[in-house]
C-alpha cells in the first residue's frame, strides 16, 4: 500500500473509492466542504476513515487578514477534527477576507510586522484546535509592501508561532519563475523539522516568465525534479497530489501518484546505498 502519497478526495470519484479501496496512502479533505453536509455524509466519511488516514486542508481561515479571527469557524473545525480523529489541520499562509470574503488567496506583505501579527493569530488558532496549525507556502503574483524575503518571512512565522509547514513544491517553482529566484536555494533554506507534509500539482505557462498555479494540469518534469531535491534535503515527507480543476479519472491520478512514489523509493534506495558505503 502506498503510505506516503495522498490524493485530494473529490466527489467525482468518491463512490469509486468506497467500492474499490484504491491503494492511496491518505486522503485530504477541506473541512468546510463537509461541516454542513449532514449525517449521511458523515457516515460516508466514517467508512473511509476506517480504511484510510485523513488530513484536512482548509479554505477560509484567512490567517493574514485584518478582519477579526473567525473563532466560530475554528471551533467548528476543531470539533470536526475530533469527531473523525484527524491529527492534521493545514491552511494557507495568506488571507482571503477583508470586510467580506474575497474569493481568492492573497499574499500577506513580507514584513517583520506582518510576521509578528500572523504568528499571534496562529497561536490563538492552535490554542483552540489543541494541535499545531500547518501552514502552506502559497503562490503569489505581486508582493506589495515587501521588506524582507519570502523565505525569511516564512521562517519567522514558523519560529514565532511554533507551527508547522506544508511545503507546496509547485508553489515554490511557480514563484521562482514569476519572481526570479532560485527554487533550489529556497527549498534548501527551509527548516526540515517544521515540514509535516507536502503538496505537488500542475500549473499553466502563460508566458516564459509567468506561470499560473491552476491545479488543473499534469505535473511538469521540473516540479518532479524539485520534489526529488526537497526529499534529498529534508527527508521523505508525505506528499499530496493536488488536482482541483479538469479532474481526470481516478486511474490517471493514481498514475501520477505512482510517479511520486517512485521518486520516494529512489531516494530511499539512495539513502540506503550511502549508509552501506560508510
Amino acid at each position: 500500500m502506498r503510505r506516503s502519497v495522498g490524493i485530494g478526495l473529490r466527489r467525482e470519484f468518491l463512490s469509486r473509492v468506497e467500492a474499490e479501496t484504491p491503494a492511496v496512502g491518505f486522503w485530504e479533505i477541506a473541512p468546510e466542504n463537509w461541516l454542513s453536509r449532514g449525517n449521511d455524509a458523515y457516515r460516508q466519511l466514517d467508512a473511509i476513515r476506517e480504511r484510510y488516514s485523513l488530513t484536512t486542508h482548509g479554505l477560509s481561515l484567512s490567517i493574514g487578514s485584518f478582519d477579526p479571527l473567525d473563532e466560530q469557524l475554528v471551533v467548528a473545525v476543531k470539533n470536526f477534527l475530533d469527531r473523525f480523529d484527524i491529527a492534521l489541520y493545514s491552511e494557507h499562509l495568506s488571507y482571503c477576507s477583508g470586510h467580506g470574503h474575497l474569493y481568492d488567496l492573497l499574499p500577506i506583505p513580507f514584513t517583520d510586522e506582518a510576521a509578528d501579527y500572523v504568528a499571534q493569530r496562529i497561536r490563538r488558532v492552535q490554542d483552540i484546535i489543541e494541535r499545531p496549525l500547518v501552514l502552506e507556502n502559497v503562490s503569489y503574483y505581486a508582493a506589495p509592501g515587501q521588506e524582507i524575503s519570502e523565505l525569511k518571512f516564512i521562517r519567522s512565522v514558523l519560529e514565532q508561532a511554533d507551527c508547522r509547514l506544508l511545503l507546496d513544491v509547485n508553489n515554490v517553482f511557480v514563484n521562482s519563475v514569476n519572481h526570479g529566484y532560485d527554487p533550489y536555494d529556497f527549498i534548501a533554506g527551509l527548516p526540515s523539522e517544521r515540514i509535516v507534509y507536502g503538496h505537488i500539482a500542475g500549473h499553466t505557462e502563460e508566458a516564459p516568465d509567468l506561470l499560473v498555479d491552476t491545479h488543473g494540469a499534469d505535473i511538469r518534469a521540473e516540479v518532479f525534479d524539485l520534489l526529488r531535491f526537497a526529499y534529498q534535503q529534508h527527508g521523505i515527507f508525505p506528499t499530496l497530489l493536488e488536482r482541483d480543476f479538469d479532474i481526470p479519472p481516478l486511474p490517471q491520478l493514481l498514475g501520477e501518484a505512482n510517479a511520486i512514489e517512485r521518486i520516494q523509493d529512489a531516494i530511499e534506495k539512495e539513502a540506503k546505498t550511502k549508509h552501506c558505503a560508510v
